[in-house]
């Protein structure tokens, strides 16, 4: 067809071609206008028939013994044999003006072409793709039904739909269901070269018990990036745990206009990557006591035959037990070889159960869990011990998952992990065990570093491009969330934020300013249902200090007013004057939760502002400094404490970790998020205090010491009326209803 060119109204003859191969190129010639006749080498009518012909196709060799007269002058003979087409001169060059062309070296450059062609599009599949997203409409209601009303009454675009439009390959996404989808680390290696986009945090002011609604400025603030001011973001978030979901806070999508749909998909076990960290936690729970039992019951040459046991007449070291023999100085690999004595140090661990520090989780409120006795069947021989649960997302393993920058560093860390030391004070890692290894990211603020992944970051800022925005969340309120989002997070990715969005509410500054307790289920007060702007004005100095608290860190700061209903013009406009006075860049009232991403252009605007300011970022304490002294910075710089004071339990701990060698790790808080003190009642911004550290704990795996602050526990309980009592599941639509 590239040779023949202009064909329409021409008459071209095809000779010798057949089956599919001629029945295609007859259907293409018909489609670009020419008459075409199809002869075999033996049909009579040949001779004249080529005397006629415009053009001539010969689709096979001739054979041996058929004539072939003279062409029309001026034709066009292409040749499609497989070989050199015999009598070439009896046709060709009698009449001259007949143009014969060969086919074969032509396909063999049109097909190198097409190969450059391919390469060059697969180039540019793998470069940043340039969005193509189409929002979905809003049309907000008033009054703004309930949140999950306005999750089903949005039908959510197809995953796989969305993932085309933000530049994903398709490769590059596992899809589950209609509206869920994960990404593969892949992605990375194709935008490794693309720019990052700007990088936005999320925090807030000390709650109240209800939330002040963090989760809904981030999504109303992508919102209105995206669908209105057509700037290219991208939300992360934490998976909710079923533990607040169930029990007083809620699910954690957003809510009203702003919020993750569908909701209940959201909420409730998303992927199943939380139940996928309890399975891992409590496999390696089970091998620990497992393992001192086994120990206690066995002699040094049983356990060693069961280790490593005989298969097929061969005994041999597993990975595993290879790198543990290497850690041991027993550079050996043939298990016959191992002395007496190595065999003892191979087999025995030693674990000492007074030091275990690994506890089984679940994703439940269960106060009855806090404390716990294990070991009591008559089969585990005697071995009984005290321990407890802890929630799931405060397990090691989710936040190893949300700091991890790759699957090996992942795996890496995993192995890390301590879960107890030995009777010598040497620790014992999950790699003397076996590595248990899987997948995402929840961790609580309160009680872990409360950020979401890693890897959901950078992807993420990979996709949206240069001029992009990447807003992620952290739990409660800045001196908690904030930063561990700094200090620990920052500090595993290498990426650093362009500004910090602080989310405050007239209610929670009411509550600050000395109004009355705010308690979840329980009807407000008056004082916050009607205009105080003397209790607003007294509780400003909660977001003055969390204003106070980002500056240490050299990063600009914009206030979020999540405006309610009941809130005021004029104790809006109160709150913004303050946070502006107080050094923040900007102050804006939002008002996503009714309008969606409408409500919060304003605060886009601001945030892009901000990003483009001069940005002088910096972690508040060096990692050198000895483990006591990071936790004295935290206390009195971020929290203002007057002082700390260590158990005689923590202060041993200390000792512990920097004996063994991990006094250089960041300092992971586990203290209420209902004060910046350790006691929940004290509001405002309490002073003279000192902070007293019941316990430290360490995730080496994840990378941080983390201190236990007065008497905070790592398994929430469940309040009188928890949520559950509103959650059902509708038989006749077959959906779930209640949540919010």
């Amino acid at each position: 067809m590239e040779l023949l060119e202009d064909i329409g109204g021409k008459k071209v003859l095809l000779v010798g071609t057949h089956g599919a191969e001629g029945a295609a190129l007859q259907s293409v010639l018909q489609r670009r206008g020419a008459a075409v006749l199809s002869c075999h080498w033996g049909a009579p009518q040949l001779q004249s028939e080529l005397r006629h012909a415009d053009a001539v196709v010969f689709g096979s060799t001739k054979p041996h013994g058929v004539p072939v007269s003279c062409t029309k002058p001026g034709a066009t003979i292409i040749n499609c044999a497989r070989g050199p087409l015999p009598e070439k001169h009896s046709y060709g060059q009698q009449n001259n003006p007949a143009d014969e062309k060969t086919v074969g070296s032509l396909a063999v450059a049109m097909r190198m072409q097409n190969m450059v062609k391919n390469m060059e599009r697969w180039i540019q599949s793998q470069q940043y793709r340039k969005w193509d997203l189409h929002s979905l409409k809003l049309q907000p209601l008033s009054p703004v039904p309930s949140d999950i009303e306005i999750s089903r009454a949005q039908s959510p675009k197809a995953v796989d739909v969305l993932a085309k439009e933000i530049g994903l390959l398709t490769d590059e996404i596992e899809i589950y269901g209609q509206t869920k989808a994960k990404v593969r680390l892949s992605l990375l290696e194709r935008l490794r070269d693309q720019p990052d986009g700007k990088y936005v945090l999320v925090a807030g002011i000390t709650p109240t018990p209800l939330g002040e609604g963090k989760s809904t400025v981030t999504v109303g603030l992508v919102q209105a990036l995206t669908a209105h001011l057509n700037i290219n973001s991208f939300a992360c978030l934490r998976q909710p745990s079923q533990g607040p979901t169930f029990g007083v806070k809620g699910g954690a999508a957003g809510g009203g206009y702003a919020q993750v749909i569908p909701m209940e998909e959201f909420n409730l076990h998303l992927t199943g990557d939380i139940h996928a960290i309890t399975a891992a936690n409590n496999l390696l729970a089970a091998a620990i006591d497992a393992r001192i039992l086994h120990e206690n019951t066995q002699s040094d040459k049983s356990l060693y035959n069961r280790l490593v046991p005989v298969v097929n007449g061969v005994r041999g070291f597993s990975a595993i037990q290879l790198a543990r023999l290497r850690r041991l100085g027993i550079n050996k690999t043939d298990p016959k070889t191992l002395t007496e004595e190595e065999i003892s140090k191979f087999v025995r661990l030693d674990i000492d159960p007074t030091t275990i520090t690994w506890q089984r989780v679940v994703d439940t409120n269960d106060r009855f869990l806090r404390r716990i006795t294990v070991g009591q069947a008559n089969t585990e021989k005697g071995f009984v011990r005290q321990a407890q649960f802890d929630i799931a997302v405060a397990s090691e393993i989710m936040a190893i998952l949300a700091l991890t920058t790759s699957l090996q560093d992942m795996k890496e860390r995993l192995g890390r992990m301590v879960v107890a030391n030995d009777k010598k004070g040497q620790p014992v890692t999950a790699e003397d065990l076996g590595t248990p290894v899987f997948v995402h990211a929840g961790p609580f603020a309160n009680i872990a570093h409360g950020n979401s992944s890693v890897l959901a970051d950078k992807i993420a800022l990979k996709l949206v491009g240069e001029k992009g925005f990447v807003v992620t969340e952290a739990g409660f309120g800045a001196d908690i969330g904030m930063e561990k989002f700094f200090n620990i997070k920052c500090r595993a990715s290498g990426l650093v934020p362009s500004v910090v969005v602080l989310v405050a509410t007239v209610r929670a500054l009411k509550m600050h300013g000395g109004g009355p307790n705010v308690t979840a289920g329980a009807p407000l007060k008056k004082e916050y249902t009607e205009e105080n702007l003397q209790l607003v004005a007294d509780g400003c100095c909660n977001l003055q200090k969390q204003i106070q608290i980002t500056q240490l860190f050299g990063v600009p700061v914009v206030v979020a007013l999540n405006v309610f209903k009941t809130d005021s013009p004029a104790e809006i406009d109160l709150v913004c004057k303050i946070a502006k006075e107080s050094g923040a860049f900007d102050a804006v009232p939002c008002h996503h939760w009714s309008a969606g991403g409408k409500g919060a252009v304003k605060l886009a605007q601001a945030v892009e502002k901000a990003a483009n300011q001069k940005n002088s970022f910096k972690y508040l304490y060096s990692l050198e400094l000895p483990i006591v002294e990071k936790i004295r910075i935290i206390a009195q710089k971020v929290y203002g404490a007057q002082d700390i004071e260590l158990s005689p339990a923590a202060q041993s701990q200390v000792d512990r970790y920097t004996q063994q060698g991990f006094g250089n790790l960041p300092i992971c808080m586990a203290k209420t998020h209902l004060s910046l003190s350790h006691q929940p009642e004290r509001k405002g911004v309490p002073t003279g205090f000192i902070l007293p550290i019941s316990d430290v704990r360490a995730s080496i795996g994840a990378g941080f010491i983390y201190p236990l602050v007065g008497t905070m526990s790592t398994m929430p309980g469940l309040p009188t009326r928890p949520c559950f009592y509103d959650i059902d599941l509708d038989p006749i639509t077959e959906q779930v209803k209640g949540l919010f």
